[in-house]
């Protein structure tokens, strides 16, 4: 079941996933934005962790990013199309180290400690 569901959702497989993946990245090329850039660290704690633990130049570069395209956004405006073709998506800084996040917490959840963060939502 589990080979199924990835060879569905796994672009080299299968058509669809890769015409959504294709759309994806043209709509993030528009902005300059990479699609580790869509994680939001207000909705999960584990993301604003990673974050923390990444280098101040890449997060620093993440911020420009999404102050650009921001801007570019409240302008209706997309990037100029040499600047879109040097832009790489699909290029991952945040999912290494969210994954050693995520691994700790639930190391830290097996051995019975407590979460080092908790929160409610109102």
């Amino acid at each position: 079941m589990a080979s199924l569901l990835q060879s569905l959702i796994d672009p080299k497989k299968n058509w669809l996933a890769a015409q959504h993946m294709k759309t994806i990245s043209k709509r993030l090329k528009n902005f300059g934005l990479r699609y580790d850039d869509l994680y939001d660290p207000y909705y999960d704690l584990d993301i604003k962790e990673a974050l923390n633990r990444l280098p101040r130049e890449i997060v620093d570069a993440r911020n420009q990013r999404l102050k650009r395209a921001m801007d570019l956004s409240m302008k209706h405006e997309y990037l100029p199309k040499d600047l879109q073709a040097m832009q790489t998506p699909f290029r991952s800084y945040l999912q290494d180290m969210l994954t050693l996040v995520k691994k700790e917490n639930a190391e830290r959840e097996a051995l019975g400690a407590l979460p080092l963060y908790q929160r409610t939502l109102p």
